[in-house]
């Protein structure tokens, strides 16, 4: 397949790449400062320099390729709404030269109340947590989810616990709903289950949680 990463450079992105590559794909790696990617050049991968946030910049780097898989997430205190503003830019170019293909965008839990959660985290921690300490995010983290479910793509959002480093371990996933306990899981952890979902046609137009 052809694939085309947004924030490739980031903590998922990378892991998003290196899984891409080792599976066969072809990547174009989309990227605001090539010397942070540190993934040497390959026969199939190809690098781009552009501004994710722009459409018209993305455009080339999106048209004819089979799926966009957009990792762009926050930083720690970041207010500036980093992951609707990458879903608004991809689905943008996408509608604009790629409307057959896959949009993966990942979103988070923090904001996502349902039965997969325990009665503490359900109706406790979630309310606490999205209220006091992390509204920004959970702000965003809906947004991006609204443009993504409006945007009539083949979409699939993928919806991780806290993100943390780590090597690869079991961990679990569930269609539309979170995991019970799934607290927190790995960057790399979560690439996997990017690249799961992507040879998986049964969850266009669906939410994967997941969480160990």
């Amino acid at each position: 397949m052809k694939l085309t990463v947004l924030g490739a450079t980031g903590g998922t992105g990378r892991h998003v790449v290196r899984r891409a590559l080792d599976a066969g794909h072809h990547v174009t790696a989309v990227v605001r400062d090539p010397a942070r990617l540190a993934i040497g050049a390959g026969d199939r991968l190809e690098v781009v320099t552009a501004d994710p946030l722009d459409p018209e910049a993305i455009g080339p780097a999106v048209s004819g390729r089979d799926a966009v898989i957009d990792t762009l997430g926050p930083r720690p205190k970041d207010t500036s709404g980093i992951c609707s503003r990458g879903a608004a830019s991809a689905v943008a170019a996408m509608t604009a030269g790629a409307r057959g293909a896959r949009l993966i965008v990942v979103s988070g839990s923090v904001h996502a109340r349902d039965a997969g959660d325990g009665p503490i985290t359900r109706y406790v921690l979630k309310p606490v947590i999205g209220r006091l300490v992390l509204k920004d995010q959970v702000d965003d983290f809906q947004r991006t989810e609204r443009i993504v479910f409006d945007s009539g793509l083949r979409w699939t959002v993928m919806r991780p616990p806290q993100l943390v480093d780590g090597d690869r371990r079991p961990y679990r996933t569930a269609i539309d709903r979170n995991v019970r306990g799934g607290l927190k899981i790995s960057r790399a952890d979560l690439a996997d289950a990017i690249m799961v979902a992507l040879a998986d046609p049964k969850t266009v137009g669906h939410i994967v949680g997941m969480g160990y």
